[in-house]
């Protein structure tokens, strides 16, 4: 018994550190889904920009390819039009979104960082995606405040994507549910933050995993209790949270 729960130990272990955010336990089921289900049918784009990002330092920052497939349809069943993105690290989500949209629709896509975003751009541009994009370098907050007191953005978005610091979710929250129109969608990346919402307080967790693991269970509670939305919560890449705008 000792050894055998020492290997599913080693197999964890080995899990957490395969560099894809998939929670199910066995890295042969993922690979599965990937190799039978998403790369036969990942866009050339797509594939080009998973496969640049995953030579860059921070590639853990990037959307996984199955969460990637699933924006994409998600997008086309909702005929999306207008949408935002807040972090968006080398592009992956953002050449979905921009794939899934038609040709007159946009993205307002902000990241602090305007090099990870420059480093997928000529993959976008090459596909002939880049006119949807209008991206803003610098943090989202300030635009967001703006936005509003403009007074015109409010209900205009289809769709909003959130992968960005996690300690400043429920403070884009506040915001975005006046931007986001009725019957439209916030879209919450790594809600279930490497499984540790779950994990006991003694648990050897990454310094940057348990950091954030208060916030990202503060989230999960707050969504929940918030009537002016119906949620799901899905075990897609790292967790995401649909929060589906009703008032």
């Amino acid at each position: 018994m000792a050894s055998n729960q020492e290997g599913q130990q080693n197999q964890a272990g080995r899990h957490q550190e395969v560099g894809h955010k998939s929670l199910l336990q066995s890295d042969a089921l993922y690979q599965y889904i990937l190799e039978t289900s998403v790369y036969p049918r990942e866009p050339k784009p797509m594939k080009e920009l998973r496969e640049l990002t995953a030579k860059h330092p921070w590639n853990i920052m990037t959307t996984s390819a199955d969460e990637g497939q699933f924006l994409n349809m998600l997008l086309k069943l909702i005929n999306a039009k207008n949408t935002m993105e807040i972090g968006v690290y080398t592009g992956y989500s953002l050449l979905a979104t921009a794939l899934a949209l038609p040709d007159d629709g946009k993205i307002l896509a902000m990241d602090i960082n305007r090099e990870n975003y420059e480093l997928g751009l000529p993959i976008i541009e090459k596909a002939g995606l880049a006119h949807k994009i209008d991206f803003r370098e610098g943090p989202a907050l300030p635009v967001l405040d703006q936005m509003i007191e403009d007074g015109k953005y409010h209900g205009t978005f289809d769709f909003i994507f959130v992968d960005a610091d996690k300690d400043n979710y429920l403070n884009y929250h506040k915001r975005l549910i006046d931007l986001v129109k009725v019957g439209g969608l916030i879209g919450y990346d790594n809600t279930l933050w490497n499984g540790s919402v779950v994990a006991p307080p003694d648990a050897p967790l990454r310094k940057y995993v348990r950091y954030y693991k208060d916030f990202v269970l503060e989230l999960n509670k707050a969504l929940a209790a918030d009537p002016r939305i119906e949620i799901c919560q899905l075990p897609v890449g790292d967790g995401i949270t649909l929060c589906r705008r009703i008032s």
